[in-house]
């Protein structure tokens, strides 16, 4: 989806539950924030998000699905087993949806923690690397330590990180 798309999506959302009378509330991570709120990239394959009312918005975006003909899973909460505690700053208000994003500190360390080589994971993390003037891996792994247990991070995310500034420099 292009942030063209998401925006109109999130629009037909944020349609669907006013006329239900429904307050949602999103907070988008992964490649959508990257796409939508950062420029960063043309696309992303889904929103990735957290929201409530949970179960009027799956009913909601199921709509905004068949509207639009994306898949029904466009919009999804699978990123909900990888949260820990954050903190989160508006991006959209529409009068009956509030979209709400993590900073870029949380972002960079969920995607380091993940550490997918055959994703666009890398390229993102090296945007979030340089839009907080991080220098080295040892201030990424001071941010992923900041939110995830030091016995939670694989020994594959340092590599993956050093690895990154190598090619950085």
């Amino acid at each position: 989806m292009t942030k063209k798309e998401i925006k109109e999506a999130l629009t037909l959302l944020n349609d669907y539950l006013l006329k239900q009378g429904i307050q949602g509330e999103l907070c988008l991570y992964g490649g959508t924030v990257m796409c939508l709120a950062f420029d960063a990239r043309p696309a992303t394959k889904d929103v990735d998000a957290i929201f409530k009312p949970a179960s009027e918005i799956r009913q909601a975006a199921f709509q905004v699905a068949k509207s639009l003909d994306l898949p029904d899973d466009w919009l999804n909460d699978a990123v909900k087993d990888f949260l820990v505690p954050h903190d989160q700053t508006l991006l959209l208000e529409m009068p009956s949806l509030r979209v709400y994003i993590p900073s870029s500190e949380y972002l960079l360390a969920m995607k380091a923690l993940s550490a997918r080589l055959d994703t666009t994971d890398k390229p993102d993390i090296i945007f979030l690397i340089k839009k907080l003037g991080l220098n080295s891996p040892e201030d990424v792994m001071n941010i992923v330590e900041k939110y995830y247990p030091r016995n939670n991070i694989k020994p594959a995310t340092q590599f993956f990180i050093e690895e990154i500034f190598d090619d950085i420099n």
